[in-house]
């Protein structure tokens, strides 16, 4: 079956068209990720495009080219805004309109006006430089663990090296009267892959914009709203995970529940909104104080966690005290107000092969009960000797356990 030109022109006029009404109906489904709706107005100005390429020779040149190819740049730069926006960088209006603006600047100079290859070679850098842009905003973006991104950083930089590539490909197959079979087989391969990338990209950008969502809705369920670490579900997972991995490879550990000290009176005193912020400071400064490898979060209220991985029991003390303090300093002072809020951490280490969640937490709850018992704004490590002493209703410090105290 043979596939000509103007069949290919109006198959991909409608195939546009579809395509962008297809991305601004998804985006009016979830107005959150405005970059859709950018993409869908590429689309339907590049069809606008093709439909002006395609009144070639029944209108002036002016419009069937010089304004055709317009068309084309500013929808090649609605998608590049559209990847700015999605990576939630700014909307630059003035290189909406360059490509435009210089492609009917350039085509009015004489040298030019009967130089095909030279409009051609003009045209395809303008695409080209879009194109690559587009996949220069979505590359500075990959620190975000969407997948689709990937394929769709391959095809635009493939699909901006085709088009940079037409003009030495047109010198090896010139269009002209007398080589119309080369020059049509060539046109038509060009039509035909960018049919298929019209097609390929709009699903890939679509996959973006629903894997983004989909990203965002687990980490709305897993991370803590107020302080953007673990929430209880995420901290519990993620200690299961790491005792799984554990078994496997066991090294010491050690697991922290930390409570602010006295935060009911914080917030009776100054109002939950500063108590609010007192939580975040703490939440910042255990980030800076754990490692990336650590895991920290908040079980509810002012009670937090962490599990420090392959740490033996004296270098987690260490790591606790330096939050203890590091905290007391950052919060002396909140918003302007003297909150001087402190926190007590009990720890247990794990050096067995079994890395028990529930057990480390329940241990480590002893050894806060203790650290409150003596005055809080300090630091407790389990012991067996504590928690029978616990156990037995006892207050009295024991002598194994190991504490330092802060005041």
């Amino acid at each position: 079956m043979n596939l000509d030109v103007n069949t290919l022109f109006m198959v991909t006029i409608y195939v546009e068209a579809i395509l962008g009404l297809l991305l601004l109906f998804a985006w009016v489904q979830n107005t959150a990720i405005t970059a859709v709706a950018w993409w869908g107005f590429a689309y339907l100005v590049r069809a606008a495009s093709i439909v002006l390429f395609g009144m070639f020779g029944n209108v002036p040149d002016l419009i069937s080219i010089d304004l055709a190819n317009a068309l084309l740049f500013t929808a090649f730069a609605l998608t590049w805004t559209g990847a700015r926006v999605f990576d939630g960088r700014p909307a630059e209006p003035v290189y909406l309109v360059t490509g435009a603006v210089l492609w009917l600047l350039v085509c009015r100079l004489p040298v030019l006006t009967e130089s095909l290859d030279a409009r051609v070679l003009i045209s395809s850098g303008i695409i080209t430089a879009y194109t690559w842009l587009t996949a220069y905003e979505f590359w500075q973006g990959r620190a975000e663990a969407l997948v689709s991104r990937w394929p769709a950083i391959f095809m635009l930089f493939a699909h901006g090296a085709l088009f940079l590539l037409r003009t030495p490909l047109i010198a090896i197959l010139p269009w002209s009267p007398g080589n119309n079979m080369l020059g049509s087989v060539w046109l038509t391969v060009l039509s035909f892959e960018a049919l298929l990338f019209t097609i390929s990209i709009a699903f890939i950008l679509l996959a973006m914009a629903k894997e983004r969502t989909e990203l965002r809705h687990r980490e709305a369920a897993l991370v803590d709203p107020l302080t953007g670490i673990a929430n209880r579900r995420a901290f519990l997972q993620e200690a299961a995970a790491h005792a799984k991995r554990h078994m496997g490879n066991p090294r010491p550990s050690s697991v922290l529940l930390i409570d602010l000290d006295h935060f009911k009176s914080i917030n009776d005193r100054y109002g939950h909104a500063v108590g609010d912020q007192v939580l975040e400071v703490f939440a910042e400064t255990a980030r800076q104080t754990v490692r990336a490898s650590d895991l920290i979060g908040r079980l509810g209220g002012e009670e937090f966690a962490a599990v420090l991985t392959d740490m033996p029991q004296d270098k987690a003390f260490a790591v606790a005290e330096r939050l203890r303090a590091d905290f007391a300093q950052a919060a002396a002072t909140v918003d302007g107000r003297p909150v001087g809020a402190t926190v007590s951490v009990g720890i247990v280490n794990c050096d067995g092969p079994l890395f028990d969640v529930a057990g480390l937490l329940a241990q480590a709850d002893q050894a806060l009960y203790f650290a409150k018992e003596r005055g809080r704004n300090r630091v407790e490590v389990a012991s067996l000797d504590a928690i029978l002493d616990r156990a037995a209703g006892t207050k009295a410090a024991p002598a194994s356990a190991v504490a330092q105290n802060a005041a």
